[in-house]
C-alpha cells in the first residue's frame, strides 16, 4: 500500500499472536475481522459433512486473510485455520471497509490479490484431480516455504492430510519418499527442506503457474514500502513474541 494508506490504518491495526492450530474463521460466520499475517501462514478449506476437509487456499505475508469482507459477502464457506503459527495484524470489517471504498488504490491493489488468489485455488484444484500426492505435497511445502523465513516448517501428518484431502498413509509415503530422496527431513511434525532446487524439480507445474501469476500481478502496482512500515512489521511482531 502507499504510504499515506499505510498510515490511516496503521492506528487501528492491532498485532495478535496466531497459534498453531487456531481457527480465524468458520463456515457460515459473519467475519468481524480481517487479519494481515506477518510471519504466520493461514489455510482456508471445506469441510464435508462427515468432517472431511481440504484445503483451498494459503496465505500468508502477500495477502490477507477474510477477503470475503473485501468482496461484500460477508461470510465464508470456508474455514480458516493457522497453519504455521506467528502473528498478523487485525482491523474490524467496518473500519476495513471504509478504507477500502474511500481510496481507489487500494481497492485496485485488493482486487489484484484476489484474482492471484482466485488462481491459486484454481490450481488447486486442477492439481487435486491430475498430481500424486507426493507432487501435491512438493507444491504445499513450496507454498509454505515462500511465505516462511525460514526452511524449517512445522507440519504434522493429520495436517497435511486434511490440506491434501487424503488419507494419512498416502502423506506418510509421499513424505518417506522425499526423505528417501534427501530432499527433506522429517521428524516429529518438523519438516526441513533440505534440497529446494529438487523440491521444485520433483513438483508439477501448478505450483510454478500460481507463483509467476502472482508476482506478475504484484509488479503492476509499484509498492512504495517505506522504512518504517517494514519496521513496524518486524518489531512489532517481535514486541508481541516479547
Amino acid at each position: 500500500m502507499r504510504a499515506a494508506e499505510r498510515e490511516r490504518l496503521y492506528p487501528h491495526l492491532q498485532l495478535v499472536p496466531m497459534p498453531l492450530g487456531t481457527i480465524v474463521y468458520e463456515p457460515g460466520r459473519v467475519l468481524r475481522h480481517v487479519y494481515f499475517p506477518t510471519n504466520s501462514i493461514v489455510s482456508t478449506s471445506y469441510v464435508m459433512r462427515d468432517g472431511a476437509s481440504a484445503e483451498i487456499s494459503v496465505v500468508g505475508n502477500e495477502g490477507l486473510v477474510g477477503i470475503s469482507v473485501f468482496m461484500g459477502g460477508e461470510s465464508s464457506l470456508s474455514r480458516a485455520t493457522v497453519q504455521s503459527a506467528g502473528f498478523a495484524y487485525r482491523i474490524t470489517a467496518k473500519r476495513f471497509k471504509q478504507e477500502v471504498h474511500q481510496h481507489g488504490h487500494m481497492e485496485t491493489l485488493l482486487l489484484r490479490y484476489t484474482q492471484a488468489l482466485i488462481t491459486q485455488m484454481a490450481l488447486t484444484a486442477v492439481c487435486n484431480r491430475h498430481h500424486s500426492v507426493a507432487q501435491r505435497l512438493c507444491g504445499r511445502l513450496l507454498q509454505s516455504l515462500d511465505r516462511s523465513s525460514s526452511n524449517r516448517l512445522s507440519m504434522t501428518q493429520e495436517l497435511i492430510a486434511n490440506m491434501l484431502g487424503v488419507r494419512r498413509e498416502g502423506v506418510t509415503a509421499a513424505a518417506a519418499k522425499l526423505q528417501n530422496l534427501g530432499i527433506i527431513r522429517y521428524s516429529r511434525g518438523q519438516v526441513t527442506v533440505l534440497d529446494r532446487p529438487r523440491l521444485e524439480r520433483e513438483c508439477c507445474e501448478c505450483y510454478a503457474v500460481v507463483k509467476k501469476e502472482t508476482d506478475r500481478l504484484a509488479r503492476l502496482y509499484p509498492h512504495d514500502r517505506g522504512h518504517a512500515a517494514d519496521t513496524m512489521a518486524v518489531n512489532g511482531a517481535s514486541e508481541g513474541a516479547a
